[in-house]
């Protein structure tokens, strides 16, 4: 279990890694329009993230 926390939080820096690697005025412009949404959308689209995260190890461990 702790390697596979290791390993997805490895990927997680992997991949967020590469789009400032390679789209850095992208990812920056992208981080100033995030100040303009309001809490509650980044919240819900939190939210949705997580639950199709979920959704998707729960497909494949199944």
């Amino acid at each position: 279990m702790p390697e596979e926390l290791i390993t997805a939080i490895a990927l997680i820096l992997v991949i967020e890694g590469g789009l400032y690697a390679l789209f850095p005025e992208g990812m920056r412009r992208m981080a100033l329009q995030i100040e303009k949404v309001a809490p509650s959308s980044l919240r819900s689209a939190g939210l949705l993230a997580a639950t199709v995260g979920v959704g998707i190890i729960w497909l494949i461990r199944s």
